[in-house]
């Protein structure tokens, strides 16, 4: 139209779009679901047209991979951002704020985050494809727990606190902060039980 002539037209940016779509794909997941997870929702809650979701992600798997690549990514951001604000923890530190760090999954405002995270973690159950973005959750979470302690004890600080947080949004009702703490001491700190100095001279030998 002659009136429109000289108007400019907005360019388009692609890498906004994807990631519009990708933030509606979390939060269609956080309140209908995986189960509730169809282009269409997700074109109605970024506010675009129903082609350009199909357009950038062609399935709905699709969809679901990039919302687990962009949570995995977060978290990763998360735990950066956590060690580098707590040098040098002592492992009866690390016991004590990473209690406190688990405890917020479990708050109103944590638990809908929380529970929208693990199910595209838990996605990778049943779809191979999404195993090496839900690997790339295992390998941050060894690794910032790496900062404190030994390789080993990382790994099962890193599974505990997995499990921690899945049993306190799928269950009746969450740890108690106690719960957690003592769970996570009994993985960071000597357990006197198993600690005691061997006995020595005959009766040890006798033992044996």
């Amino acid at each position: 139209m002659a009136g429109q002539e000289g108007t400019p037209r907005r360019r388009r940016d692609p890498q906004r779009r994807i990631e519009e779509i990708v933030a509606a794909t979390e939060r269609v997941i956080a309140a209908k679901g995986i189960e509730g997870l169809t282009h269409r929702a997700v074109a109605e809650e970024a506010g675009v047209p129903l082609g350009a979701t199909t357009y950038h992600f062609a399935t709905r798997e699709d969809l679901i991979a990039a919302a687990l690549q962009k949570a995995v990514e977060r978290f990763g951001a998360y735990l950066e951002a956590w060690g580098n604000e707590r040098p040098g923890l002592t492992p009866e530190q690390f016991a004590v704020l990473l209690t406190d760090a688990l405890m917020t999954s479990f708050s109103a405002e944590g638990r809908g985050r929380n529970v929208m995270e693990f199910e595209l973690y838990l996605a990778a159950l049943r779809r191979p494809a999404l195993r090496e973005i839900a690997d790339q959750y295992t390998e941050l979470n060894i690794r910032a727990c790496s900062r404190y302690t030994d390789p080993v004890t990382a790994a099962a600080v890193a599974v505990a606190t997995n499990g921690i947080t899945l049993r306190g949004l799928a269950n009746s009702r969450p740890p108690t902060r106690d719960e957690v703490e003592a769970i996570l001491r009994r993985i960071l700190t000597p357990n006197p039980a198993l600690t005691q100095t061997a006995p020595t001279g005959p009766d040890a030998e006798a033992d044996a």
